[in-house]
């Protein structure tokens, strides 16, 4: 199975490239430093490096308390941060600017990762979430580079489909130095898949450990600013194609109960902003942009929120907030931030990347579990028609982040023992 992976690995650098392609048809920044994809780049200038990987922009949230520890505890340590796609770089670039060094992740490719392994010669590797890739953990196990999976979580559907392939999943999977599981059901899956027991341990989200910055509360109180003074505000976050169209509807329903109601949003991937526009238009929303600046009006029905690194600040500036990724089985996205601001929060059925938080906050009473787009309009009337009721949820996931932080220092724990073994 290792030889079919990696000859397929090779066939696929055309289609790489003709994807990079498509994508910078909207997105023009796909084809910059695309020398970094193969390996090519001016290494930086540091005797000890950290070879961080987050994906993309939820990643790179993720990272930013446990970067700022590393930062503290190490401070003759250099990370070196890897994302594979251009808003997880613009992200890298809005939390740490200068602070660290930001490359676009090499291909998986064996002559690839060995180039760009000598290139940084990190200490060790911190892998977040979920990015197993073989030819990665291969060419840092024959270095003897200890490759740490943080934050790590495996859903049913994904330990499912890494049991067709046992004996290579295996194979993979023991390379990996430490895990370190959000939760007991991650770890028993990651041990099903032949990790060994004492390999894992079990940490908590540090998404838990996110702090609110005193940027985004000036922000937010911004937003208020420009938006809210005139309208009840509800936000539709990290939105999927298929789910705009729902959440417009929903939109339009709850708007004949509540006419002064604005609705902000905000979809997962910027590319998708202008059909977006265009979707809005068509329920005839009079639409505005965030990027504009301006100021709703007593017409304006919608803002789309069109920036980056901003999306805390939209919560925080909202009444009430729908999760999105959830209306469509992608699996939900992150639930601790509008939870993390005091926002009540309410999210789709989908949530197998997030069921164990998702589980906590709605235990709490700070969530609210909808089917289908007639319970999103039902529910978010609810909040918005009863102060008190959206006040205490809002609060509950408050409580529910502040009671479960410390799962950044266990990982600085396990991060030490690794980088003094």
């Amino acid at each position: 199975m290792k030889i079919i992976y990696t000859v397929l690995s090779y066939l696929a650098v055309p289609v790489l490239l003709i994807r990079l392609i498509w994508k910078s048809r909207r997105q023009k920044g796909y084809l910059q430093r695309m020398n970094e994809r193969f390996g090519f780049f001016t290494p930086p200038n540091a005797s000890k490096t950290l070879w961080i990987h987050a994906v993309s922009v939820g990643e790179v949230i993720a990272t930013a308390p446990l970067i700022k520890q590393i930062r503290e505890q190490y401070p003759d340590l250099w990370i070196v941060m890897t994302t594979m796609t251009l808003t997880g770089a613009q992200q890298a670039k809005t939390l740490f600017d200068k602070d660290i060094t930001h490359l676009y992740a090499p291909y998986d490719i064996p002559f690839v990762m060995a180039r760009f392994l000598k290139k940084i010669n990190p200490l060790a590797t911190i892998i977040m979430e979920t990015e197993i890739w073989p030819h990665l953990l291969d060419a840092c196990h024959k270095r003897q580079i200890p490759v740490f999976l943080a934050n790590a979580r495996l859903s049913a559907k994904s330990a499912a489909g890494y049991k067709k392939f046992a004996h290579f999943a295996r194979a993979v999977l023991q390379q990996f130095t430490l895990i370190a599981a959000q939760t007991q059901a991650d770890a028993q899956r990651f041990i099903a898949l032949g990790v060994a027991p004492d390999k894992i341990h079990i940490t908590g989200s540090i998404k838990f450990d996110q702090n609110v910055p005193a940027s985004t509360v000036e922000k937010a109180a911004l937003f208020k600013s420009l938006w809210c003074q005139n309208h009840s505000t509800w936000i539709a976050a990290s939105t999927h194609e298929g789910e705009e169209k729902m959440i417009l509807e929903s939109f339009q329903q709850a708007k004949q109960i509540i006419p002064n109601l604005l609705l902000i949003l905000v979809p997962r991937h910027p590319e998708r902003f202008p059909k977006i526009i265009q979707l809005t238009q068509k329920f005839g929303f009079n639409t505005l942009l965030r990027s504009t600046n301006k100021k709703a009006t007593l017409d304006t029905d919608v803002v789309i929120g069109d920036s980056m690194g901003e999306l805390l600040a939209y919560y925080a500036a909202a009444d009430v907030a729908f999760v999105g990724g959830s209306l469509i089985p992608v699996g939900g996205h992150n639930l601790l931030e509008p939870a993390a601001v005091g926002v009540a929060a309410i999210t789709g059925p989908h949530l197998f990347n997030f069921k164990q938080i998702a589980n906590m906050l709605h235990e709490a009473q700070a969530l609210e579990i909808i089917n289908n787009s007639h319970e999103l309009t039902t529910i978010v009337v609810d909040f918005l028609q009863d102060n008190n009721k959206r006040y205490l949820a809002g609060e509950r996931g408050r409580a529910v982040v502040e009671q479960n932080r410390g799962a950044v220092q266990t990982h600085l724990q396990i991060l030490d023992s690794l980088l003094n073994c």
